[in-house]
């Protein structure tokens, strides 16, 4: 009997098996999530250890401005992130030439007016600096939140595209002061007031419901979403993130952890 012809077609079996097993699957690829440090992180984290229990494998990202995850995603370098609303994504679509998308609502982390001085906005004094984000869509947002305070009045009613240009009352003569939004909790003893996004005021010790004098509305439009890039949206295993991150575990998760200061936006 001739070994080698009875040895070579199983040896080619064998290899055949083995390189088959090596093969991976799409849930057991890596999926990169980018998210802000603070309560997006926090709520991914905790998403991703609930999806690793579906053979998902979820690396998450922690970044620590708005604007590099979206960068980080159109490049390539992220699968997905969690961080921002839809007025953000459309406006950082426009100036970069993107095509990012949201597939899904996530948390919705309610804008806050702080002032380490005035807890009664009627005693804001004439003159008084006022700190607001200074990427366009957050500075519309909070300046639809000094509207909401009685502080100043916007034209047409304001939107988020609204911009200091559109104040067409401000009877206190209010100084605005336009920072980067992450900086603007540390400069609270700087200024007599600050608007201030949840995850930094979180950062900052800031509690929303028990620390602002006042607070966007339940029906804020300022969800936040999960964002792939244009083409992406029908992944299968990003879908099954998604459906994760939705569920009743992480809605509990988020109430638990936040006590109301982070409202689930599903």
């Amino acid at each position: 009997m001739n070994l080698k012809k009875w040895l070579a077609p199983v040896l080619v079996g064998i290899l055949a098996i083995g390189i088959a097993g090596c093969g991976t699957d799409s849930s057991s690829k890596e999926i990169r999530i980018g998210a802000t440090a603070g309560p997006h992180a926090e709520v991914v984290e905790a998403v991703a250890k609930e999806a690793a229990k579906e053979g998902i494998n979820v690396k998450v990202v922690e970044f620590s401005d708005y604007v590099t995850p979206d960068k980080a995603l159109a490049e390539g370098d992220l699968d997905l992130n969690s961080y921002q609303h839809v007025p953000f994504m459309e406006n950082f679509n426009k100036n970069n030439n993107a095509n990012l998308v949201s597939i899904g609502k996530t948390i919705l982390l309610p804008m806050g007016l702080y002032s380490n001085q005035y807890k009664d906005l009627a005693t804001v004094p004439n003159g008084a600096s006022v700190a607001i984000p200074n990427d366009p869509t957050n500075g519309g947002r909070a300046l639809l939140l000094l509207q909401q305070a009685g502080l100043i009045q916007l034209k047409d009613g304001g939107s988020p595209k609204s911009t200091v240009a559109d104040i067409t009352s401000n009877p206190k003569n209010l100084q605005i002061k336009e920072l980067e939004a992450a900086q603007i909790a540390r400069s609270l003893n700087d200024v007599d007031i600050a608007l201030v996004n949840t995850n930094y005021a979180l950062n900052a010790g800031l509690n929303p419901l028990k620390d602002a004098v006042v607070v966007e509305s339940k029906d804020s439009p300022y969800a936040n979403v999960f964002v792939v890039r244009q083409g992406d949206e029908n992944n299968e295993t990003i879908k099954k993130l998604l459906a994760v991150y939705q569920s009743d575990a992480t809605k509990k998760f988020v109430e638990d952890t936040f006590k109301g200061s982070i409202i689930p936006a599903f």
